[in-house]
């Protein structure tokens, strides 16, 4: 059955497949990358949904201060008074106006990095995808269409998926 296959439709079978590999791990490795910097900007603080605040680790609460909806942000500060009498403070914050975390309770796509790094693998489906649509012209026996077919389906699915995500983060629906 290979047989009937032109060994270029295999080749850019496999060469779409490594394609989307390598954007679907660097989805993954984005996606990492931004939940443990986030937890290091944030370690130590709690936040408490129901009184919408966060917890520093000596028990200080950080409230919100100021919003901006436009980048669905809100900013929390403790106690000025409170941070600088604090003896883990020089671990905390230099700041005299008190220790602030920038919350924004939106998808790990809002980062900048993050949409980068989706620009970068929605380059590499579309790359993998025209690569198949190019040989799907080229070749016309019925078992090399499948074979490219094959691939080709999951990369629009996953591309469409990713690129609705991409878009929609920059109009501010939540799609990820």
């Amino acid at each position: 059955m290979i047989q009937s296959i032109d060994i270029e439709v295999l080749l850019a079978d496999a060469y779409a497949v490594l394609l989307i590999l390598i954007a679907l791990s660097l989805e993954l490795v984005a996606r990492y990358s931004h939940v443990r910097s986030e937890n290091m900007r944030i370690a130590g603080f709690r936040y408490v949904r129901q009184h919408d605040i966060w917890e520093c680790p000596t028990g200080q609460h950080l409230r919100p201060v100021a919003s901006d909806y436009a980048r669905r942000l809100v900013r929390y500060r403790a106690l000025a008074h409170a941070c600088n009498a604090c003896s883990i403070k020089h671990l905390c914050t230099d700041s005299d106006k008190g220790r602030e975390i920038e919350h924004n309770p939106e998808s790990w796509l809002q980062s900048e990095l993050a949409r980068f790094h989706r620009g970068i693998s929605l380059t590499l489906l579309l790359l993998a995808g025209l690569l198949l649509l190019v040989e799907v012209i080229r070749h016309e026996r019925p078992m090399e269409l499948l074979v490219l077919g094959g691939i080709l389906v999951p990369i629009i699915l996953v591309g469409t998926r990713l690129a609705l995500a991409f878009f929609a983060s920059r109009t501010g629906s939540r799609n990820d």
